[in-house]
């Protein structure tokens, strides 16, 4: 086959074609960016039974390829990227997600990322369940999977710009038959950009090609650094060719019941998303106002909910911002069509100063993300979410890391001696930027940064004789992954939902606020521990399968409130049940869907013990998380804290200092968290100290003679 001029073949295997059957290739390709080698491993039926796909399937063989030494930037290190056996389906929405499966350059941990974009489907429909990436190139390479001529090649990639919207832009068109947009939009990329080789913070951008703005468009699997991973690897992109792709494609046992039950949420969608979240309009940027509303915005690094500017970023903003004015998918046949974007925005800053170019976003967590370093101008939320992405950075950490070295250079902490001169107070908008732009080109404070809350507050301490204590209470990580973007002092479901997920404080795994804070509907120990048990294994579901969540809960049929848990959707949940029997032939209840996660969720758990992580202590919070760490924070909301004492802790804050106040009531949500952490863990099967019991693995069916050498000790 013709190679594109400027690339060379280093490597290349033509595999027999496969047919997939519901749902599965029944093969993963294996790839040593390396040496060469590449081979196609079978998939099991046990792989397919315990591990269903997707973000299992990428735990899975990371686990046989890694050893309890094995770090981030070692060759034996993995990226694992699967769909799932319902991933690219086209008759129900929201099927278009990529899992990333590694070990975080953040967290030490595995982490897995997912992403829209048409990755993951194409790369399904070329003939592979997954692809598992291992070696370290010795210069920058491409690895090209084929899909319609069977082939996959291992290509040096010529000198040229690597950020993500050149990048990715240039290989589109470099391996599409033609300039003609369906030979275009066959080809989908991975890339990422120079941030990610100088930062812990790298993104992967995951590129589907607009049909109708006629230009490549990105989504990111954002969350702990598998960009990073992905430039020490030397590996410069991804590209996939698929063949045209239609209902059938998946092969599905029973089209008609998905078709049946994709009619009934489209139909839902098509008439109440504009009364609800208004998904198609806005996407997640309509949280921004609810958020400020119910005081869970975070401004300041956290220390407030909500702020008198937050209007200047929130929806009806971006309604006017969002280009072609109509709905925008990042997959096909996907009627949520979220996926917004800006056009034409003109750079003000950076190696492109001047260029016009189109955003993809802003997302609700960048938009808050801007907030937190008390920064309210749409213009810098555009600026900065353009090259985050094209440097591959990750929004949530570079914005939730900046809020953290805001305060500190605020609280005296550090001063320009370690910021290199720059004025680092919050708000300002010229200071963060040249914090990002450093970070693209690898040199200065950028590079300090980029390292991470967690690095950051053993450097600060260390060279600046910044407060260990006090950076621990403010440096909002967990797990060494930095907090996404909402408040959770007034929701223990929630810090529990952070502080006990897996991979670190990421609110895909449970997302309690409403459900605790608002509508008080968990109010003991043990509701909390059923929620965040139920959520996280639910959550962890469409994960598994290549699904998005947004169709499951941002938009509701209309009699769901009526319904006995309105706040698990029922109706969508028995959607799920036919879409996944649909595809697969195997036939399941919702109570099945948990199981199914329950086995890859405590899998993962033991797979962090196995990395000596995944116990008790690692399930710790910073205090911010959990309450006011200064008197500055006690005294904007003094009337709702003594309330608390008085009420909760049965003491009366009168005649007692701001700072006795902060000291009892810390005392009381500290002890709240840790009996929240013993009724959890109970829930959930695991030890005191938060490992799966053997009991617990046998029922789940994983208690391999591996799995169980590593958490007997534990027991």
């Amino acid at each position: 086959m013709t190679v594109p001029a400027g690339f060379q073949v280093l490597a290349e295997t033509a595999f027999p074609k496969t047919t997939i059957v519901r749902g599965y290739n029944g093969r993963t390709l294996y790839v040593n960016v390396d040496t060469g080698a590449m081979e196609e491993r079978p998939v099991t039926q046990q792989m397919k039974d315990i591990f269903i796909g997707g973000r299992g399937f990428g735990i899975w063989r990371l686990w046989n390829a890694v050893e309890a030494s094995t770090t981030w930037d070692d060759p034996e290190n993995e990226l694992v990227i699967s769909s799932g056996p319902v991933g690219g389906t086209t008759n129900y929405p929201g099927s278009g997600k990529s899992i990333v499966v590694s070990l975080s350059p953040l967290t030490g941990n595995v982490i897995d990322s997912n992403a829209g974009g048409y990755f993951g489907p194409y790369l399904k429909f070329a003939g592979w369940d997954a692809i598992e990436l291992q070696g370290k190139a010795a210069d920058n390479v491409v690895v090209y999977v084929d899909g319609v001529a069977g082939t996959v090649q291992l290509l040096s990639c010529p000198a040229m710009d690597l950020n993500t919207h050149v990048l990715g832009e240039s290989l589109i068109r470099a391996f599409a038959d033609s300039d003609a947009p369906r030979d275009l939009a066959a080809i989908s990329t991975v890339s990422t950009g120079s941030g990610a080789e100088h930062a812990r913070w790298g993104c992967l951008n995951f590129s589907f090609f607009d049909l109708k703005r006629k230009a490549m468009r990105i989504k990111q699997a954002g969350r702990g650094g598998t960009g990073t991973v992905f430039r020490d690897k030397k590996i410069a992109a991804l590209v996939v060719k698929s063949p045209a792709v239609n209902p059938e494609s998946n092969q599905p046992a029973d089209l008609n019941r998905i078709r049946e039950v994709g009619a009934k949420i489209n139909k839902e969608i098509l008439e109440l998303d504009a009364s609800q979240c208004d998904m198609r309009r806005v996407g997640t940027a309509h949280l921004v106002e609810i958020m400020d509303e119910y005081d869970l915005l975070p401004t300041h690094n956290y220390k407030f909910g909500k702020h008198p500017d937050s209007g200047n970023i929130s929806s009806h903003i971006w309604r006017e911002r969002f280009g072609q004015n109509m709905p925008d998918g990042c997959w096909l046949g996907c009627t949520m069509s979220c996926s917004h974007a800006v056009d034409d925005f003109e750079l003000k800053t950076g190696p492109y100063k001047g260029e016009r170019v189109l955003v993809d976003g802003p997302e609700y967590e960048t938009a808050a993300g801007s907030a937190n370093v008390g920064i309210f101008d749409p213009e810098f939320v555009l600026e900065m979410n353009f090259y985050c992405d094209t440097y591959g950075i990750d929004t949530i950490s570079f914005t939730t890391g900046l809020a953290f070295v805001m305060e500190c250079y605020e609280a005296g902490q550090i001063g320009p001696d370690a910021t290199g001169g720059l004025d680092l107070r919050f708000g300002n908008a010229e200071a963060a930027m040249d914090v990002l732009h450093q970070m693209g080109r690898g040199e200065g404070f950028g590079v300090v940064v980029g390292q991470g809350i967690r690095r950051m507050k053993t450097a600060f301490a260390s060279q600046f004789g910044a407060d260990p204590a006090f950076m621990q209470d403010i440096g909002m990580e967990a797990k060494g992954l930095e907090y996404s973007e909402y408040v959770t002092k007034e929701s223990l479901a929630m810090q529990g939902g952070y502080g006990l997920a897996l991979k670190g404080p990421q609110h895909d795994e449970a997302w309690l606020i409403f459900m605790d804070m608002v509508n008080n509907q968990i109010p003991t120990f043990e509701d909390k521990a059923e929620a965040l048990h139920y959520f996280p294994m639910w959550r962890t579901w469409f994960g598994l399968v290549g699904h998005c969540k947004l169709p499951w809960n941002d938009v509701e049929p209309s009699d769901n409130a009526k319904t006995a848990e309105p706040a698990k959707v029922p109706e969508h949940v028995d959607n799920y049940c036919n879409v996944f029997a649909g595809v697969t032939g195997v036939e399941v209840q919702p109570e099945d869907l948990i199981l199914q996660s329950e086995r890859v969720y405590n899998f993962q758990r033991v797979f962090s013990a196995r990395l000596g992580l995944g116990t008790r202590e690692h399930d710790a919070i910073p205090y911010r998380s959990a309450g006011p760490v200064t008197e500055e924070e006690y005294e904007s909301r003094a009337d709702r804290y003594d309330a608390q004492l008085k009420e909760k802790v049965n003491v009366d804050p009168s005649g007692k200092s701001t700072r006795e106040k902060v000291s009892i009531l810390r005392e009381y949500r500290e002890g709240q968290y840790e009996q929240l952490i013993d009724a959890v863990y109970k829930r959930r099967g695991w030890t005191s100290n938060g490992v799966p019991t053997i009991a617990k693995l046998e029922e789940l069916g994983i208690a391999f003679p591996g799995v169980v050498e590593i958490v007997r000790p534990h027991q």
